[in-house]
């Protein structure tokens, strides 16, 4: 079951991760991956505030959620692949932008969302 929930929750994560990323980058005319900046945000916000809610959640909420949608929606490989890109491409400053802002932010976020889904949920 566990297995079904997982597939379920990446069946939406994967378009949504395309999807946004496509309409977000095409909206910015920029070297730097904004697109794939988003879904990981967004990924990391959602997971945070999972995280907070701690044994709020059945474990199939986690999995469907988590671990599923989360885990299709953001994308450690391409956010890698984009910052090799960038460096091959000698945009050396966008490339030290993408890996510090996207630490930074997602670090960021979830701590947030983690704290805010726990104050109210505790």
């Amino acid at each position: 079951m566990t297995a079904l929930l997982v597939f379920l929750g990446a069946t939406v994560g994967a378009p949504l991760r395309y999807l946004t990323d496509r309409l977000v980058q095409a909206r910015h005319d920029s070297l730097f991956p904004w697109g794939t900046f988003s879904v990981n945000i967004l990924g990391c916000l959602v997971l945070g505030a999972l995280a907070g809610a701690g044994t709020a959640l059945p474990d199939p909420v986690l999995a469907l959620v988590g671990t599923g949608f989360c885990g299709a929606l953001t994308t450690y490989s391409t956010f890698s692949y984009e910052t090799v890109r960038l460096l091959q491409e000698k945009a050396r400053f966008y490339a030290a932008m993408n890996v510090i802002i996207s630490l930074v932010a997602g670090l960021g976020v979830a701590a947030i969302a983690y704290t805010t889904t726990a104050a109210l949920v505790g």
